[in-house]
């Protein structure tokens, strides 16, 4: 077992340094690659030499202005060049690398996503190793070896979940909690669609777990507020153009569109949100919006009233974890490089299978499943397929089938999060009780020593 342990991380490793490797070879050498650091990158730039990040097409100025690697860039990378959907806060992260030429700021940014995911998975193993080493390990694995198109296209979702998945482990083992409060402040800057629920189930926990909560959105306040305010100075019209932008890539056709028409219902589409499904039977957003918001909105509503009433302990928090994980997924936008936090629900999959019995085996196959159905090469893999097949959608039976081969993952993700919500449920009464960590030299936390009460 000892000697498991010292070969896990090489085997995380490994798979982390494969992926990255294949997926930063095709982003150097295609020229759609790196789509959205460039996206990122160039809206920086813009900003720092005080343009309207925000403008129609400002960002591919800048990038044709400074030479970038291709005169013509292709469509992908023009679509992202030209309309920048970030909120203000997200410079907080990218305005420093933009201070950078080109060159060394692609190759920083490259090392922060790698090696950020690799610390989250090593860290997250950490957590569910003492339940399960080699189930965590196996399911940690199949996700960094699922990670090229994250790679490739340098999603700023790799460092953002990095960050939330680091937060989790210092909140849950009581080290490092100032550390802790600012990755997950820096991860609800840049994208607060993922962190969000994450930072919600702290909040609504109540005790230790409810002061790191607000701690944390007092340090995102203090790294907002400032952004704000220099990109109001630069760019006072920003909220329009941002609301412009966005409307531009949620309509019907657009990069965000969950509806048929952005695949035209005979490929597989690389949203995951639970409108995506919902849309194969009913191509109106006022119908899959509102029945997605309906049904993840009350699972997280009972969930939240379940957590407030028990509070969290080590173990609970794992459960409360698995269950709200897939929830962010399924309730807004969200794509194949944003499933990597499913990581979180990796300690709760380990946790039930060292309980055994039937549930730990339902745990591992939903878990699996949830995570292969999210992976890069299942995705690629997909989209063969149904470029053979030549998939339609007309008739009950041709929905049915459009969604299990091109869409299976939505409702994965909710048989998901219904199962461990129903699992903290079930255990919830007697994980209410103070239930010290398993780990020697660990308190409860629900009595935490003052000394690790006060964070800097």
């Amino acid at each position: 077992m000892e000697r498991a342990r010292e070969i896990a991380p090489i085997w995380m490793l490994l798979c982390c340094g494969l992926a990255a490797f294949w997926g930063f070879s095709i982003g150097l050498a295609s020229p759609k690659g790196l789509a959205d650091y460039k996206g990122l990158y160039y809206a920086a730039r813009s900003l720092i030499q005080h343009c309207d990040p925000y403008k129609l097409g400002e960002p591919l100025r800048i990038y044709q202005r400074e030479g970038g690697s291709h005169s013509q860039p292709s469509d992908d990378v023009r679509t992202v060049l030209t309309r920048y959907v970030y909120f203000p806060p997200a410079f907080v992260l990218t305005a420093p690398l933009a201070l950078l030429p080109p060159g060394p700021a692609q190759l920083l940014w490259m090392v922060l996503t790698a090696g950020c995911l690799i610390l989250a998975a090593i860290l997250i193993w950490d957590l569910a190793r003492d339940d399960s080493l080699y189930i965590s390990l196996f399911l940690i694995c199949f996700v960094l070896a699922n990670s090229e198109i994250l790679f490739a296209t340098c999603n700023v979702a790799g460092i953002v979940v990095s960050l939330c998945v680091v937060a989790v482990w210092c909140f849950i083992e009581e080290r490092f909690m100032p550390i802790g409060v600012l990755c997950l402040a820096v991860s609800l800057a840049v994208k607060p669609h993922d962190a969000g629920l994450v930072w919600l189930v702290f909040l609504v926990a109540g005790g230790v777990y409810r002061k790191r909560a607000l701690q944390t959105i007092a340090v995102n306040a203090a790294l907002a507020v400032p952004t704000i305010f220099w990109v109001t100075h630069i760019a006072p019209h920003w909220m329009q153009e941002l609301h412009s932008n966005l409307l531009v890539d949620l309509s019907p056709g657009g990069a965000c569109d969950p509806g048929l028409s952005f695949s035209s219902g005979n490929g597989p589409s690389a949203i995951l949100d639970l409108q995506s499904t919902i849309s194969v039977f009913w191509d109106d957003p006022r119908i899959y919006n509102s029945t997605s918001y309906l049904v993840c909105g009350a699972l997280l509503l009972f969930g939240s009233l379940r957590v407030r009433r028990s509070g969290l302990t080590r173990d609970s928090a794992r459960l409360a974890l698995g269950s709200v994980v897939p929830l962010t997924i399924l309730m807004t936008y969200h794509q194949y490089v944003d499933a990597k936090l499913l990581m979180l629900a990796v300690p709760a999959c380990a946790m039930l299978w060292a309980e055994g019995g039937l549930t730990r085996w339902f745990a591992l196959l939903i878990t699996t499943a949830s995570i292969v159905s999210t992976g890069d090469i299942t995705l690629t893999a997909l989209q063969i397929l149904t470029s053979i097949l030549q998939v339609s959608t007309a008739g009950l039976s041709g929905k049915l089938l459009a969604v299990v081969l091109t869409r299976p993952a939505p409702l994965i993700l909710l048989t998901m999060a219904i199962f461990y919500l129903w699992a903290f449920i079930r255990r919830a009464p007697d994980l209410e009780r103070p239930v010290g960590p398993k780990r020697s030299g660990q308190e409860s936390l629900v009595s935490v020593p003052a000394h690790i009460e006060v964070v800097s």
